[in-house]
């Protein structure tokens, strides 16, 4: 029965093939999945809600633009002489907002990663008051990055937390949380989402259900910027970076409107969602609004428009070149926004507020994206935490200021309700502050004498001038005098334990207020603080483990 073995062979060379496939491609699976569940359909146009006709006849208050870059690095933006490329790319409409308004020298992001960062920014409140303590990611993302090492640093996997992981769409902000879109409201604001949510999946607890009378843009924490077919784009990908390797496996370029199904923009994601926010912004230009335009740029996957890396020369290095040419077409965007502000008379009555929502990530493998500050994105020294932040409002700040008190993304809620005439919730503890008050100087003091962050059992504590690090793997505190060292190259920890002991005891305090995760975190992984990911590992390497 010949016949018989060569079937049994056969068919043990199919097992064995889809085998090894799935041993290779199976972190494939979700994107198959979307692809099948939720398809991308055709390019479609957007008929933004109009408001009246003319302008009210009352007084109006005034309108908020908040404008959200993602990953962006502390030394991307030129508005401090820096820059990336050594200064090959200049931001100048980003470095205006700054300098026709205010730089927060002191700038502190609501967490080291996007998701819990937002959710800090949205309800005025440490995302660990709520359980939002880690980024929603999908478990083959955690069991890709989880399982991943190169060198001799291994993660930390707990597999034995995976039942408990709910799935991606679940992890979210909880329905109780007031978020800034819903307290306008109140108020009387049109209220418009673009770009990345990222803070919930389900149905209600998308945009359009959290306080958003229109959203436009994607829910999970990353996109692509446009098809990889395109002959108007140039990429690069990043062979050493697990998380790169899972975006190209899954992500598509597609965004949706009110919750409807996705469709294809219908040209690069940043120039997309800067050309809808003109749109809307002239749709709405006789009533109060509040845009949050939370671009994904400059987030991988590295994707840039050729026409900007063409304009590069200079740079010789391909990653870098296609970096500078995302930043470059992001602050022209920028720009569109704010030259739509003033053709339509709004200029001078609009709040605009810009930021990014972490540092810049070592995953990319470029160096200097956060300069002059050590560390990257999921980590809490400076330069994971160290973000630019400029607030304009002619009138109401003056023009070339700079704010050198620690100011942090949980004072957007309350600054945005003081400028609105909207009032804060007094159900529930509230860590942000109006800054409009110090930015004026009818207020002297210091918006916080401390600032919180955790992300599972690595915390820190901002506290006056000093700053304490408190980690478990590995089992270390730092401890550093920002006044004098603000980037963090002494730790005094060693030498100065009474220091150490009183501000542990504060940070104990802070940490015993906050909730238990809502959904646990399965990986730790080592980041280097002093070198990107596509360097080699040093024995002699300050590193921390961080929780997802």
């Amino acid at each position: 029965m010949n016949w018989r073995r060569w079937g049994i062979a056969a068919l043990a060379v199919v097992v064995g093939g889809l085998a090894l496939v799935w041993h290779f491609y199976w972190y494939y699976l979700p994107g198959m999945i979307a692809s099948i569940t939720d398809p991308v359909h055709a390019t479609r146009e957007i008929a933004w809600q109009k408001g009246p006709a003319t302008p009210l006849k009352r007084q109006r208050p005034p309108n908020i633009v908040f404008i959200l870059a993602d990953d962006l690095g502390f030394n991307d933006l030129s508005f401090n002489g820096g820059g990336v490329a050594d200064g090959a790319v200049p931001t100048p409409n980003i470095d205006a907002i700054g300098h026709d308004g205010v730089i927060f020298t002191e700038g502190y992001a609501g967490n080291a990663t996007c998701a819990p960062s937002r959710a800090a920014i949205m309800t005025g409140r440490y995302a660990t008051r709520f359980g939002f303590e880690f980024t929603p990611t999908p478990k083959a993302f955690e069991q890709i990055v989880g399982h991943y090492h190169q060198g001799t640093r291994i993660p930390i996997y707990h597999q034995e937390l995976e039942a408990d992981l709910p799935s991606v769409a679940e992890e979210k902000v909880p329905d109780s949380e007031i978020m800034i879109p819903a307290l306008l409201k109140t108020v009387g604001y049109h209220t418009i989402f673009l770009g990345k949510w990222h803070l919930g999946e389900t149905e209600d607890t998308q945009p359009e259900h959290r306080g958003f009378d229109e959203a436009l843009g994607f829910l999970p924490g990353a996109s692509r910027y446009a098809d990889s077919s395109d002959p108007g784009i140039v990429e690069s990908r990043q062979d050493f970076d697990p998380i790169d390797k899972f975006l190209w496996a899954n992500l598509d370029f597609a965004v949706r409107f009110n919750g409807g199904p996705r469709f294809t923009p219908s040209e690069y994601m940043t120039d997309y969602l800067a050309d809808e926010a003109v749109e809307a912004i002239h749709a709405n230009r006789n009533r109060p609004f509040f845009i949050y335009l939370a671009f994904n740029a400059v987030h991988t996957p590295l994707q840039a428009l050729k026409s900007d890396y063409d304009a590069l020369p200079g740079i010789k290095n391909h990653r870098l070149r296609v970096y500078a040419a995302m930043v470059r077409d992001l602050d022209r965007a920028v720009g569109r926004v704010m030259a739509a502000l003033k053709a339509q008379g709004l200029d001078d009555n609009t709040l605009v507020i810009f930021t990014s929502d972490n540092g810049g990530a070592n995953y990319i493998g470029l160096p200097d994206i956060n300069k002059p500050y050590r560390g990257w994105k999921a980590t809490f020294f400076e330069g994971g935490i160290h973000v630019p932040f400029f607030m304009r409002w002619p009138g109401h700040i003056p023009a070339g200021a700079s704010y050198h008190y620690p100011v942090a993304h949980v004072d957007i809620f309350a600054t945005a309700a003081g400028v609105a005439g909207a009032k804060m919730p007094t159900d529930r503890v509230m860590d942000g502050v109006d800054l409009m008050p110090f930015i004026q100087g009818r207020d002297t003091a210091r918006p916080h004498q401390t600032l919180f962050f955790r992300s599972g059992p690595y915390k820190t504590l901002l506290d006056g001038d000093w700053k304490l690090q408190v980690s478990q793997h590995p089992l270390k505190n730092w401890l550093f005098n920002l006044k004098d060292d603000p980037t963090e190259r002494h730790d005094l920890s060693a030498s100065d334990p009474v220091e150490v002991a009183s501000l542990t005891t504060v940070l104990n305090k802070i940490d015993g207020e906050q909730a238990k995760p809502s959904w646990p975190s399965l990986f730790e992984a080592p980041i280097p603080i002093d070198h990107p990911l596509s360097y080699p590992d040093h024995k002699n390497d300050t590193v921390i483990y961080w929780a997802n």
